[in-house]
């Protein structure tokens, strides 16, 4: 009993100590007329990646919510972010070539299909799932930016 009290102690202290190691949360400045909204050809697709994609492919990530406050979750969301802001970043856009963006939504399309994105995140923010529908808008979004990158004359 004496050693279950010592490491429950133990585990209180250093999950208290951790509170104090806070990782770096601003959000970048954005210039709207960068954004994928600013260049958005598909009907609804900047709605569909603010709601599902924003908080770790955007500079305008969400962090009031309580697992970004409390360590170790906020070091686990600190680090996806910045993660996922290198893999695609939709506050960024017109920094990407065509071939990129091409590139970009093809791959948002098929992590989509595949549920690998939005993925675990939904359990913490059940309103970033992707509907059927939201799938499709994508895929649509893709599809089109890929017609366009092979026939640029359109």
């Amino acid at each position: 009993m004496r050693r279950l009290t010592g490491v429950t102690v133990g585990f209180v202290v250093v999950f208290g100590a951790a509170q104090f190691i806070r990782p770096g949360r601003a959000n970048p400045p954005t210039d709207a007329t960068r954004t994928i909204r600013a260049h958005e050809t598909t009907k609804g697709l900047g709605t569909v990646l603010d709601r599902s994609c924003g908080d770790c492919h955007s500079n305008a990530t969400a962090w009031s919510s309580w697992y970004t406050q409390i360590a170790p979750l906020s070091w686990l969301m600190a680090h996806e972010v910045a993660a996922g802001r290198k893999a695609a970043n939709f506050s960024e856009w017109a920094a990407y070539s065509a071939a990129q963006r091409r590139i970009l939504l093809a791959t948002s399309c098929d992590d989509a299909k595949s549920g690998k994105m939005p993925g675990p995140y939904t359990f913490f923010k059940p309103e970033t799932g992707l509907s059927a529908q939201d799938i499709d808008t994508i895929c649509a979004a893709a599809r089109e930016t890929d017609a366009k990158t092979a026939n640029p004359s359109q």
